[in-house]
């Protein structure tokens, strides 16, 4: 009986073997199952000094299995996670790794995965790729869905991951997944913002020819694009597809057009659009904060800052509270356009109003107060924000550092400068370059070097423009020697310099007449794809200065070889010369040869050629020349009209009269 009882129990398939089997196994539990349970009894109870105590037994196994157990207590299992993650005897494995992220997603706490994917991808270089097999591969175990494909993307372009994003989506299409068209349009997104329009048309036609379904999310991405390329009317007519299509706009939809025909200038199309809104979305679409925010700053960039007032009062008459940003942008378009008690004024306001102006309002107060000389009201302005506990930024600083130069406070700029460094409020080169740009226009090379010193000294690393503002103020002050040499040091920390400081490197050679150098340098400006009119017109200007008239029109012909227009300046500082050495007949067709490539004359071609005709040639040809240029659509230049012109006009109706 006893050996029938026997062969019932060691059935392979018999409830009592099976039984026997799990009591042996808790009688004699392996060493890692002691662990786990501990770990899991502790973790509860978030005992995290006695779990301490049992890092050092820690395997990829074993938080595998807590992780597993916690799988409908999220927070928990996150959190033994990131105090895993913290241990420095401990790395992660790509497997523990998946399993917390499906974990995360499936109860849709997607801003923790999408940190820790983010953090893994980027910190410790798991490829996006990588991070993808491993989810395939414990998709089924960890019964995850869909949405952890989407995260994925998305954590790829949250970290700046363009390539991975994309690699990601079509590697899921050859594993026979997909991602949703919430993933495609995150993607397309990312592309806008870095505005890659091309590749955004390129891969929103491939997304359309696998089948998505495009969304209001989707329409809006592709409105978006059309409005970067300033195509309005297209915008528009897209507009109308999406009704066709059965989907309904939303507010985001106008926001976007009205916003980028305020940005064009086109205020007319914005005002039409803006006041059709209800009659176009069936009143289910009405302006809000936002759309009536981009009126506004529409016509605050106009200059008219009075009809920005009438759509103010409109908002607030349709029940729409202004926000900081509202305030924010009349203050502005007040104080560029010298109404400084204006601005003023809504400062106030919006205090009243339960709104506190931030530092976008007091920084743009301030800096146009200092553009107006108005030195005591951009003080009073910076005391009331101290007063209001709005703490100066960076940029307040450097608005008071450049403010305070320009309007002859000198000492007060490098008092404040130096406050600034003590309180360690100082991160970058900015302010250091406004404070040598202004050294080096006063001529003083010496106490901007010295500021660059003690720039170096505390740590901060000098920028390109700390260097160009430098070899700058050298070249102008007839110091080519210390120009080179700021340049060599520059080169030598590994500073790549750009065409603003090879252009001013060879204007200084240029009127040093080290016109081989100059020429030498433009060379080598122009291997590396570094020279515009600006490099050819300086060296042009330095050859005819220097007498050297074949060479300049030789450098003319190579502009106009290697394909860069000859601009205004350009035909000037050639028209002027030719009248120079008497060529006054070759200087008026050079003017017209300007005109007949589309550029009209100045008040610089204008005043040349009459200043130089006058001298030389009769009142008649003088006069036909002037007629002949403001017919063309120059603006003659009062002082030389008034000087030349007007005289020989007076002359000859006398000498008709007679």
């Amino acid at each position: 009986m006893f050996s029938a009882f026997c062969n019932c129990l060691y059935k392979s398939n018999s409830p009592l073997s099976r039984a026997f089997h799990v009591g042996k196994q808790f009688a004699n539990p392996s060493t890692e199952d002691i662990v786990f349970r501990a770990i899991c009894v502790n973790l509860r109870q978030r005992k995290w000094k006695i779990l301490e105590q049992m890092a050092p037994s820690l395997t990829n196994s074993l938080v595998n299995r807590v992780v597993s157990e916690f799988r409908k207590s999220p927070k928990l299992a996150l959190e033994f996670y990131t105090w895993v993650g913290e241990n420095n005897r401990f790395s992660h494995s790509l497997e523990s790794s998946c399993a917390i992220v499906h974990l995360l997603v499936n109860w849709r706490r997607f801003d923790d995965a999408l940190l820790l994917m983010g953090n893994l991808m980027s910190a410790n270089s798991v490829s996006p790729l990588e991070f993808l097999e491993g989810l395939l591969d414990s998709y089924e175990i960890c019964k995850a869905t869909p949405a952890v494909f989407d995260a994925l993307v998305r954590a790829c372009t949250q970290i700046g991951a363009t390539e991975g994003a994309y690699d990601v989506i079509q590697k899921l299409k050859v594993k026979g997944h997909s991602v949703s068209i919430h993933a495609w349009n995150n993607f397309l997104s990312h592309l806008v913002k870095l505005n890659e329009i091309g590749r955004f048309w390129k891969l929103y036609k491939e997304m359309v020819s696998c089948g998505y379904v495009e969304n209001v999310n989707t329409f809006n991405l592709v409105i978006y694009a059309l409005c970067k390329e300033c195509k309005l009317e297209e915008a528009l007519s897209l507009y109308y597809r999406m009704l066709k299509s059965g989907i309904w706009p939303n507010v985001v939809c106008f926001n976007m057009i009205i916003n980028e025909a305020c940005q064009v200038g086109d205020l007319e199309f914005a005002l039409k659009l803006f006041r059709k809104m209800g009659v176009m979305s069936g009143d289910s679409v009405l302006p809000n904060s936002v759309t009536h925010n981009c009126i506004i700053n529409g016509f605050c960039k106009l200059g008219r800052v009075e009809f920005a007032e009438e759509i103010r009062y409109a908002m607030i008459k349709a029940g729409i509270d202004c926000n900081v940003r509202t305030y924010a942008t009349l203050i502005d378009g007040y104080a560029r356009g010298g109404s400084s008690e204006e601005a003023l004024r809504l400062c106030d306001e919006m205090v009243k109003r339960g709104l506190m102006p931030n530092t976008v309002v007091y920084n743009s107060t301030i800096h146009w107060l200092f553009a107006e000389g108005d030195v005591e009201g951009a003080l009073f302005v910076l005391s009331d924000m101290i007063d209001k506990h709005i703490c100066p930024d960076q940029f307040t600083y450097s608005i008071l550092t450049k403010g305070l130069c320009r309007n002859g406070c000198v000492k007060q700029a490098f008092k404040l400068h130096n406050q600034v460094l003590e309180e360690h409020m100082v991160g970058d080169a900015y302010s250091y370059n406004i404070l040598i740009n202004y050294l080096c226009k006063s001529n003083n090379l010496a106490a901007a070097k010295q500021l660059l010193s003690s720039m170096i000294v505390r740590g901060l690393i000098p920028d390109i423009i700390t260097y160009g503002t430098l070899i700058d103020g050298y070249c102008k002050g007839g110091n080519i020697e210390g120009a080179v040499q700021v340049y060599e040091n520059m080169k030598k920390v590994e500073k790549k310099p750009n065409l603003v400081i090879y252009n001013s490197i060879i204007n200084g050679l240029c009127k040093d007449a080290s016109l081989d150098a100059a020429k030498s340098l433009l060379e080598a400006s122009q291997r590396i794809g570094l020279l515009d009119a600006i490099t050819y017109n300086t060296l042009i200007n330095g050859y005819f200065i220097n007498g050297k008239i074949a060479e300049a029109f030789a450098m003319f012909s190579e502009m106009r070889n290697v394909g860069i227009a000859v601009n205004k300046v350009g035909y000037n500082i050639l028209i002027n010369f030719l009248c120079k050495f008497g060529c006054y007949q070759q200087a008026r067709e050079l003017m017209k040869v300007m005109i007949l490539h589309g550029i009209i004359p100045d008040y610089v071609t204008y005043t040349t050629l009459v200043t130089r005709f006058s001298k030389n040639c009769s009142p008649e040809v003088v006069i036909e020349l002037h007629d002949d240029m403001v017919l063309s659509g120059v603006s003659p230049d009062n002082q030389t009209y008034n000087a030349i012109i007007s005289p020989l006009v007076g002359e000859k109706s006398a000498e008709d009269q007679v």
